[in-house]
C-alpha cells in the first residue's frame, strides 16, 4: 500500500471530478453528487442504522471488498480515495488477511466521501457520507457483488443514476 503523492493525488482526483462529475455538497438538492454510470446500482445505508453489533455493516464491507478483490485480478491495484485526505494506491492480495495491513477506507463512507475505484476507473465503488448511501459500479462488480448486497442493504434506490420505478 502506498500513500499517493500530491502530483499524483491531484491527477487522480482532477480525473475523478471530470469523469463523474463529482460535485460534493451537503445539500440533497446536489445529490448524489456524481454522474453514476450507466452499470450502477446506489443503496440507502439506512438498513445499517439498526445493526447494534455491526453484523450487516461488517458483511457489507466484505462482500464489497471480495468483489473489488475479484474484479481486479492476482496482480491488479485499487485506488482508494479520501475526499480531502490522504489517498492509496494498493494491491487488494496484500492487505486484510491476517499479517497484513487492514484495507485503507472502507465502503462505508465514515464522515467523508470513500471512493475505491479500479485504475482504469471501469469499476468501483462511491460511499456518500450525507445521502448516506453506496454505489457500486462496473458491470463485473455488479454481478459479483450487488445481490448479496440487495440482501444486506434492501432494495436499491438507483440503478444506473436513475431513480428506481423511474422510466
Amino acid at each position: 500500500m502506498v500513500e499517493l503523492l500530491e502530483a499524483e493525488y491531484r491527477r487522480v482526483w482532477d480525473r475523478f471530478y471530470d469523469e463523474f462529475k463529482f460535485q460534493p455538497s451537503t445539500s440533497s438538492s446536489k445529490w448524489p453528487a456524481i454522474k453514476e454510470p450507466v452499470a450502477s446500482v446506489t443503496w440507502s445505508l439506512a438498513a445499517l442504522d439498526d445493526d447494534p453489533e455491526y453484523e450487516r455493516l461488517d458483511r457489507l464491507v466484505e462482500v464489497v471488498e471480495q468483489g473489488l478483490t475479484s474484479c481486479i485480478g492476482p496482480s491488479g491495484t485499487l485506488l482508494a480515495l479520501d475526499w480531502q485526505h490522504t489517498s492509496y494506491r494498493f494491491a487488494p492480495q496484500g492487505v486484510g488477511d491476517p499479517g497484513q495491513p487492514a484495507w485503507p477506507l472502507s465502503p462505508y463512507p465514515d464522515g467523508d466521501y470513500y471512493i475505491y475505484l479500479s485504475e482504469d476507473f471501469r469499476i468501483g465503488s462511491f460511499g456518500h457520507p450525507w445521502e448516506e448511501s453506496l454505489c457500486l459500479f462496473g458491470q463485473e462488480l455488479l454481478d459479483a457483488a450487488s445481490a448479496e448486497v440487495e440482501k444486506l442493504l434492501g432494495q436499491p434506490i438507483r440503478r444506473s443514476g436513475r431513480a428506481v420505478g423511474t422510466a
